[in-house]
């Protein structure tokens, strides 16, 4: 965040130093006032760009196995642009890599799931997933095993067929 907000400053002062150049250029025939308008319109421009390559930034560093099955895109008041095109603000992530199963419940899977946040720390939730009814259970502390490897004290969630997370999870074999 701190170095986002350099950027801005950095990008600031380019702004009103070319705007400077340019009118010397022209031979002061442009009013001084464009100086702090360029800047001001650089500071802007700079935001908006880093607002909506976040996502892609974030994506591109994504370690081998994390998979984005879900992302929310907002609009906002004080950005009337993004009325026009959202911006992704969140997005959630499986890593499939770690996703198990057990031989005496083949339904069952359990993994790892991670929610990303433009401006919020990196949340992670091991989720177990029942396949076959189509259902998804967070694994907190209530939760344990029985001796035939199901869920015990499991809060389970019915959701709707095509669920991204249920459809990530289940497609490992």
């Amino acid at each position: 965040m701190f170095l986002e907000l350099l950027a801005v400053i950095f990008a600031g002062v380019a702004g009103a130093g070319l705007m400077m150049v340019i009118i010397r250029l022209t031979g002061g025939r442009l009013p001084k006032w464009l100086t702090p308008v360029a800047a001001g319109a650089v500071m802007i421009a700079v935001s908006i760009s880093s607002e909506y390559s976040w996502f892609s930034r974030t994506t591109a560093t994504l370690p081998e196995g994390l998979e984005v099955v879900e992302t929310v895109e907002t609009s906002a008041m004080w950005r009337p642009w993004t009325y026009a095109v959202p911006i992704t603000e969140r997005f959630v992530a499986v890593d499939t890599a770690s996703i198990q199963t057990n031989a005496a419940q083949p339904n069952l899977r359990l993994g790892q799931v991670y929610f990303y946040g433009r401006w919020s720390p990196l949340n992670r939730l091991n989720v177990a997933t029942d396949c076959a009814s189509n259902r998804r259970a967070a694994l907190i502390d209530a939760v344990s095993f029985a001796a035939d490897g199901s869920l015990d004290g499991a809060d389970w969630v019915s959701v709707d067929e095509g669920d991204p997370l249920i459809e990530a999870m289940c497609e490992i074999s």
